[in-house]
């Protein structure tokens, strides 16, 4: 499967094949004519995926890579140094090519190194998570992490390719396939309600990924329609935040270390639909739909946390535009509207 995020210059081509690692070299001589390039993974992923694709670049590149412990916490900015030395140490320059080989953090870390690094150097998306490759890879938006909060320094950075073997989820960590998850029902609750019925259709990720590429497919065309039409996060765009601002809060609030992303997401998304619907806002019973969907996945839907505890985080969230928040909330399953408000939208609900 094929699609192109039409962006004018910064346009680029995304493939979905199962098996797609094994041939890397071709899909890179497509679109990098230079000399070098520089992997940038995990522990984990590296050591699963490194050596095939690095061999493989071997045939026709200088060939170097980065290895980072995996996690959250390797998304800070203060690893960014580091980095910047090895990458001169190994003589990387403009005409060169930067490759994330990893998940959602190795993708925002690498992009934005590649984003900021001799202001500018080409990279490559081969996304290996489920979060990764149905939302992350996807859109430009790269960063780093600071103690006070989730990606606070970030650039847009548009990859020149995206590549996407969903047999890379088959060594995936049972909760980071529920991570991921997370995301792929966000986009039925806000944009698709045929592709929530089919999510809430099946009995298990199992049953599920007999269809993985096309689930990859509809979820990555769906963000695909709104970057293109919204490139820097202030109209259409702001959709794709659903359930966000409560899931980055909680997030930080444990140091990335309770919930992972997804779970955080999944969470948001009830927690908000629920203040929604006592607001009238939302029709009453919607937030018990994502519930059962969620449950399905193994997903949590409550953190029991405290609505003071998340208001400080929440202050800071980088969508805090002239003291207001943009709250995604739902009209229906499958359609969603922004709601401009500020923190004591979340007043009315005793703890999230």
């Amino acid at each position: 499967m094929e699609m192109k995020v039409n962006l004018g210059k910064d346009s680029y081509p995304i493939y979905i094949e199962q098996g797609l690692l094994d041939h890397i070299l071709e899909y890179i001589e497509k679109i990098f004519h230079g000399q070098k390039i520089m992997i940038i993974s995990d522990d984990q992923v590296y050591s699963y995926y490194g050596e095939k694709v690095e061999q493989q670049l071997k045939e026709k590149y200088t060939v170097g890579h980065i290895v980072i412990e995996h996690g959250e916490q390797s998304k800070r900015f203060d690893i960014l140094p580091s980095l910047y030395s090895q990458l001169l140490s190994f003589q990387l320059t403009r005409t060169d090519l930067i490759i994330a080989l990893g998940g959602g953090v190795i993708g925002d870390l690498a992009g934005f190194v590649a984003s900021s690094f001799l202001r500018g150097v080409q990279f490559v998306q081969i996304p290996t998570s489920l979060l990764a490759q149905v939302d992350s890879s996807v859109g430009g938006k790269v960063a780093v992490d600071l103690p006070e909060g989730k990606n606070l320094v970030g650039a847009f950075k548009h990859p020149a390719m995206v590549l996407i073997d969903p047999l890379t989820l088959k060594t995936l960590d049972k909760r980071f396939i529920c991570d991921g998850m997370g995301e792929v029902i966000k986009y039925g609750c806000i944009f698709d309600k045929k592709l929530f019925e089919q999510l809430n259709s099946y009995q298990s990720f199992e049953e599920l990924y007999q269809d993985i590429d096309d689930i990859i497919y509809q979820c990555v065309n769906l963000k695909r329609i709104v970057v293109e039409k919204d490139l820097f996060d202030f109209g259409d765009r702001l959709a794709l935040n659903f359930g966000h601002t409560l899931a980055h809060a909680i997030e930080q609030y444990y140091h990335y270390e309770n919930y992972s992303h997804g779970e955080a997401v999944g969470i948001g998304m009830v927690q908000l639909t629920r203040i929604a619907e006592l607001k009238n806002l939302t029709p009453k019973g919607t937030s018990k739909q994502i519930e059962a969907v969620l449950k399905k996945y193994h997903l949590p839907s409550v953190s029991h946390l405290q609505t003071k505890d998340l208001k400080q985080a929440m202050a800071l969230d980088k969508k805090n535009i002239h003291k207001k928040l943009s709250f995604v909330l739902l009209k229906e399953i499958g359609a969603s509207y922004v709601y401009p408000s500020d923190l004591s939208f979340i007043d009315e609900v005793e703890e999230v």
